[in-house]
């Protein structure tokens, strides 16, 4: 059986109402004078740019400065001229990256068993366009922020402001979706926020990657940076962590996702554990959804829809198991809303619960 062209997540979740929303809704026109996105971004900082390196010249780096050169100049194209371009990227992708179809292919059949075989391929293809679409996305967001201006509604903020009119830090459960670092720049029409990272490996990349969030994120705090990070917390800011991954046991359990045993961090109980104990930090999920087709419809723009749940209450308790059940269960029932909109290419379950699995051999 041969799988259609495009995974159209209404035609499996029909009973889904913010699946039905986001397929009539549409970004209305701007009206002449309407406030850009950094006329109405929100920082908790301006943090310095990483400075350039001159080793960054070496030739083992020459590879991605030409990707760069290939791709930044295509930020300038309309939008959907983008996101044409990224869809013909995520399919070239799909197609040549073996390794990853495959993981990709794993991961969907554990998480989907009940789905036929065709239906996840058609999902695997679409998680690829979706992320060849989310790198234009992403560079777009990072130099090209204004051409988004009046794309994003938001549901649930409430919880948000109610927390942090308490008086309390909030730790903001993110995943990691496809448009990745566009979710940030979107988050911050609304509310500032920091956000928890990892250094990349490569030095010119790490560098590439930090400058650009510069323009969206206040403060970027590395995941060994314990000082910088309780700061935020007794400062009361918004902190962005993604807890979706596999790191293994040694700061984790095991803990049901998508019905699969997965190693999953207990770093957002630990979080909730920090700064005030009169009024602790509030442990919130986000959701952040591209609600338009990759498609997009000449002279339409894409719209974005943001959700905040609320705080998960009595969290943490004294069982680390059941508080990681609790998160991976919110993420779980957000990603579900377009799983192709997450990044299933990653080896979530590589680890069992007797260490590291074969199951991507």
């Amino acid at each position: 059986m041969k799988a259609p062209e495009q995974y159209d997540p209404s035609k499996h979740n029909k009973s889904d109402p913010k699946v039905a929303s986001a397929q009539t809704t549409k970004s209305p026109a701007l009206p002449e004078g309407t406030p850009s996105i950094t006329d109405t971004q929100k920082k908790t900082a301006h943090a310095d740019k990483k400075p350039f390196l001159w080793q960054f010249l070496h030739p083992k780096y020459w590879a991605i400065w030409l990707l760069m050169a290939m791709i930044l100049p295509m930020i300038y194209l309309p939008l959907r001229w983008q996101f044409w371009l990224g869809r013909k990227l995520g399919i070239g992708i799909y197609k040549v990256a073996g390794s990853r179809r495959r993981d990709t292919m794993i991961n969907l059949s554990l998480a989907f068993p009940e789905k036929p075989e065709a239906e996840r391929e058609l999902m695997a293809k679409q998680v690829f366009v979706n992320q060849g679409i989310g790198v234009f996305e992403t560079l777009c967001a990072w130099f090209r922020p204004n051409v988004f201006t009046r794309t994003v509604s938001i549901s649930g903020l409430q919880h948000l402001v109610n927390a942090q009119n308490e008086g309390r830090a909030v730790i903001l459960l993110g995943a990691h979706y496809t448009m990745l670092d566009l979710g940030g720049l979107l988050c911050t029409q609304f509310f500032a926020t920091d956000c928890m990272y990892r250094p990349q490996n490569n030095p010119l990349l790490d560098w590439f990657i930090y400058n650009g969030r510069t323009n969206i994120f206040g403060k970027q705090i590395s995941s060994r940076d314990m000082r910088s990070l309780v700061d935020s917390i007794n400062s009361g800011h918004v902190i962005w962590y993604s807890p979706d991954q596999d790191y293994g046991l040694k700061q984790g359990v095991m803990a049901p996702f998508f019905g699969v045993p997965a190693a999953t961090i207990t770093m957002p109980r630990r979080l909730a554990k920090l700064g005030s104990k009169k009024h602790p930090p509030a442990v919130i999920a986000l959701h952040t959804y591209r609600q338009t087709p990759d498609n997009l419809p000449r002279g339409k723009r894409p719209h974005y829809h943001l959700t905040i749940t609320p705080a998960l209450d009595n969290y943490p308790s004294r069982d680390e198991v059941a508080d990681a059940t609790r998160v991976n269960e919110v993420l779980e029932g957000l990603i579900r809303i377009d799983p192709t909109q997450w990044m299933w290419f990653h080896r979530r379950f590589k680890h069992g619960p007797k260490g590291r699995s074969n199951i991507y051999k």
